[in-house]
Order: structure tokens, then C-alpha cells, then sequence
């Protein structure tokens, strides 16, 4: 098992782009590929950037007002699927899902949209979906993806690319993984209790 991973493939799907564009520019520069939707798509490509569009990927638009756009086997399984895993790999050809090495995720901000004190609905469509199910995905499988879930892990992954490349150790990969699962934790405790406050 190799313990060290080179990132050739990136999925950028952030609420807050503010700080990002240092490290796009970095991960460009390494060659690394980009992959996203929507706002952030339009932003990777403001930056001069190639982006794939993850609707070429999947085949489907993004639907239901934009909550469904990631949800797919063929993100997910580029993601999930386990690189020194022989049938993974088989399927993976078969089905032509892309390996993902890094994941960036932002979530829509839940708290700030409840302390703004908007309405019902509006709070509702600030429950991420997609994005939480990419940090989990991307924190389960560690040992082959890193996983970035907040924009506060953007400038920890650019100094790891400024000092070794775009390559990441086992150990830097387990350490976002384990920031990944505090973030998705407090980001459920935060949902669970205006739902509990609320009924």
C-alpha cells in the first residue's frame, strides 16, 4: 500500500469562495484537474482555469432548483472507490467513474442563515445535502482522498502543495478526515437543534 497520494483530480463544489483562489492557483500549477458545478464552476473559469462541468461526468443536469447536483454514482464512486481494491477498480472502468483525489467542499451556511433570522424555507434550503455527503465520502476513503470540508482547511492544504507538491501523506490525509467529521458533526448539532428548538 503506498502511503503517499498524488492529487490529479480535484472536485470544487464551496459556498464561500473568499480564500480559494490561492489555492486553485497553486493546484493549477501542479496540473491538478478541476471538476465542479454552478457558482463555483463560473468562478474556477473566471480565474482563467479549465473546469469540467460535473453535468459532462454524470449525464444529468442539475435538477430539483440545484438540490441535486453531485448525487450521482459516478462522482460518488470516483470518490469512494478504493484505488488498491481490485474490483473497485474494475468497476470503475466499466462504469468510466473518474478518480477524485480531493474533495473541497464549503457547506451553505446554516447558522448565519438562522441567526439572519430568515424565513422557514429559506433556512430548509440552507440544509446542505450534496455537500455534506462529499465530506463524508471524502473522509471515509482517507487513505486514497483528501478531503478539504471548510474553507478554514483551505490554507492547510496550500502550505502542504507549497512544501511537497501536489502530493499528500497518510497521515495529512487522516488529519483532514478527522477535521471532516467535526465539521459534519457540528454542522448535524446545529440543524438538530433549531429542529428541536423549532417544533
Amino acid at each position: 500500500m503506498t502511503e503517499n497520494k498524488r492529487i490529479k483530480t480535484a472536485l470544487v463544489s464551496v459556498f464561500h469562495k473568499d480564500g480559494l483562489d490561492q489555492l486553485l492557483k497553486k493546484l493549477n500549477a501542479e496540473g491538478v484537474r478541476f471538476l465542479s458545478t454552478g457558482g463555483t464552476q463560473a468562478f474556477i473559469e473566471s480565474l482563467g482555469y479549465e473546469c469540467q462541468k460535473v453535468e459532462d461526468v454524470t449525464t444529468y443536469p442539475s435538477i430539483l432548483g440545484g438540490r441535486v447536483k453531485t448525487l450521482h454514482p459516478k462522482i460518488f464512486g470516483g470518490i469512494l472507490g478504493r484505488r488498491g481494491n481490485a474490483g473497485d477498480r474494475e468497476q470503475m472502468s466499466q462504469y468510466a467513474i473518474p478518480e477524485i483525489d480531493l474533495v473541497i467542499v464549503d457547506l451553505y451556511p446554516f447558522e448565519q442563515t438562522v441567526a439572519e433570522g430568515a424565513s422557514h424555507d429559506d433556512i430548509i434550503e440552507k440544509i446542505d445535502i450534496g455537500g455534506i455527503s462529499l465530506i463524508r465520502a471524502g473522509a471515509k476513503n482517507f487513505n486514497d482522498v483528501v478531503i478539504i470540508p471548510s474553507k478554514a482547511e483551505y490554507g492547510m492544504l496550500l502550505d502542504i502543495i507549497n512544501e511537497q507538491g501536489a502530493e499528500t501523506t497518510l497521515a495529512q490525509r487522516r488529519l483532514f478526515a478527522t477535521r471532516a467529521f467535526g465539521v459534519s458533526s457540528h454542522y448535524d448539532t446545529a440543524i438538530n437543534a433549531w429542529f428541536e428548538a423549532t417544533k
